[in-house]
């Protein structure tokens, strides 16, 4: 990006700006930007993003492989321009008058919710800060609840990185979790109990006492929502936040 008379962006998310048409030269008619994004999105939503590749897509638009690199010139470009897609706007920003952390755990119970319906988009590496237009909607959507806190600009995007590298995280790993359940066969209720008493046999009491004192206290005999871990750790993270605004 060293582009100082321009956006130094690449032609396709220049393209997902409204600021061109469409990128490169020699259109092959009826192909976009808009339907090569949109396929991707498509065999990443049927068969995760790994099936995803400018061969594939081109097969499922009936086109050439290179004609594809008319518009979008790379895969990391292409996968920028599918999370756009596939997570979207953010909901409207909150009314005025909201406070900043009824604001802050609206924003990231709706990331998280736009994640949760894509989960491939958290295979995409980030590669640098938000340079599409639905991203930027949510980076602003964030700083908005931010506003009238006291805290500076530089600290508003820390506290937009922590909480959105949160949600991040929690959606991931909470994907994982359910997809090795899901592999097992059984209900989460089995796998616990059945962890629990594996956990028993192998955890001698001497050894891991902090641990024989949680099984004997019941704390795996029964999982917990998705929802309340998030819950959890997302209030944790705001107490946070609100002791650092409380400083200013």
């Amino acid at each position: 990006m060293d582009d100082t008379d321009g956006t130094g962006l690449p032609p396709s998310i220049e393209a997902a700006w409204g600021l061109r048409e469409r990128p490169g030269k020699g259109p092959r008619p009826g192909l976009s930007i808009d339907r090569i994004v949109g396929a991707a999105v498509d065999v990443a939503g049927a068969e995760g993003l790994a099936a995803v590749s400018m061969g594939r897509v081109a097969k499922e638009l009936g086109a050439s492989t290179m004609s594809l690199y008319r518009y979008v010139a790379a895969k990391d470009e292409l996968y920028l321009l599918m999370v756009d897609r596939a997570v979207g706007p953010p909901p409207p920003p909150p009314a005025p008058g909201t406070g900043w952390r009824e604001a802050l755990t609206d924003w990231a119970w709706a990331q998280r919710a736009a994640l949760r319906r894509n989960l491939w988009a958290l295979r995409v590496p980030i590669t640098g800060p938000p340079m599409t237009p639905n991203s930027v909607a949510w980076w602003e959507w964030g700083m908005v609840a931010l506003e009238n806190t006291g805290l500076d600009e530089g600290t508003k995007i820390s506290v937009i990185v922590l909480v959105g590298g949160y949600v991040r995280s929690e959606a991931a790993l909470m994907a994982d979790i359910d997809a090795a359940i899901r592999a097992t066969g059984d209900t989460p209720q089995q796998v616990m109990a059945r962890y629990g008493r594996t956990l028993r046999r192998l955890a001698d009491p001497d050894r891991y006492p902090a641990v024989a004192r949680m099984l004997a206290a019941g704390a795996l005999d029964e999982p917990d929502t998705p929802d309340y871990e998030f819950r959890f750790g997302l209030e944790r993270v705001l107490d946070g936040v609100g002791l650092l605004i409380e400083g200013e």
